[in-house]
């Protein structure tokens, strides 16, 4: 294996300037399946590398449950300073899970706790919360999926608005936004490293719903109106449920883009332009990250066996 165990650690740092580059001039949809599937597949590799440096590097110490076996001079070999990358790899690897197990457990109790707060209500599609706090949001799960909005948003909002602010929150039912926000929130929990394209896909995503609620009300200007509008009023007002999961989005920017033209839905972009080169270099980088750890787990399973008395 020798150094190439370690690449799945810093390999994220080539996926930094996709991030930027894709929210400025790739569709808010390949956008966000772009970084989150690079996001994704980082996270696991990086976390694939924790595992492997563990095993090879606590092998030898005393008293641990592995085979004796595992801790010959031959296995220690495929490891370059196995014994300080092994032992640093332990606290570590147990703070991703610590780390990941917390957000699992909070996105579980923020989707019951919204739950519970519509309870009594007609289960209809949209579930109006009697609440002077103005705030909207799409509720997955439970017998079907809802939107949340409170009467101080409605009392705020034009006919045309609410219209722009439902197909909004529609269009994150739709998609499954909140799949894309959580795995790129358990990414970043993983690797700090990707914590950039975790902020880039709680952009892109609410991007994505601009654009779908623009095609469904046909009008650009109206969709921006709402946002700005949403955002001057609930300024201050706390994320009541799934959206805590997300980052706050750059409201002048959303509305910047929806002002101008909408974004051209072509499938990848040129190797030679600026975001095409930084997707290619994204995508190198993930698919070198994939292969290293692979070939070293392949690798250390073959020392491991040979090394395992029958």
């Amino acid at each position: 294996m020798g150094v190439f165990v370690f690449l799945p650690l810093v390999l994220p740092l080539t996926a930094w300037p996709v991030a930027r580059l894709a929210e400025q001039q790739l569709h808010p949809r390949l956008a966000t399946r772009l970084l989150t599937g690079v996001a994704g597949v980082m996270a696991l590799c990086s976390t694939v590398c924790l595992g492997l440096l563990m095993v090879v590097g606590t092998a030898q110490l005393p008293g641990n449950p592995l085979p004796d076996g595992w801790s010959d001079p031959q296995v220690r070999q495929a490891v370059p300073y196995d014994e300080v990358a092994g032992t640093a790899a332990v606290p570590v690897l147990l703070a991703v899970a610590a780390v990941c197990g917390r957000t699992l457990r909070r996105h579980g109790r923020l989707r019951r706790e919204a739950h519970r707060a519509l309870a009594g209500l007609p289960d209809t599609e949209v579930a109006v919360l009697s609440d002077d706090l103005p705030y909207a949001h799409a509720l997955p799960g439970g017998t079907r999926d809802r939107i949340v909005v409170t009467t101080a948003l409605l009392a705020a909002l034009g006919p045309a608005e609410r219209r722009a602010l439902f197909a909004h929150e529609r269009a994150h039912l739709a998609a499954r936004h909140h799949r894309f926000l959580l795995v790129a929130r358990l990414a970043a929990d993983a690797n700090p490293f990707l914590r950039p394209l975790r902020t880039a896909v709680a952009y892109t995503t609410e991007r994505w719903a601009d654009e779908e609620a623009a095609r469904a009300v046909g009008d650009r200007r109206t969709v921006a109106r709402a946002i700005g509008r949403a955002a001057l009023i609930s300024r201050g007002t706390p994320a009541p449920t799934l959206a805590g999961l997300a980052l706050p989005g750059p409201v002048p920017r959303r509305v910047a883009a929806l002002l101008g033209p909408a974004p051209a839905t072509r499938a990848w972009p040129s190797l030679f332009t600026a975001v095409g080169a930084a997707a290619w270099t994204a995508a190198a980088g993930t698919a070198l990250s994939a292969m290293s750890s692979a070939n070293s787990a392949l690798t250390l399973a073959l020392v491991l066996r040979a090394a395992t008395p029958l």
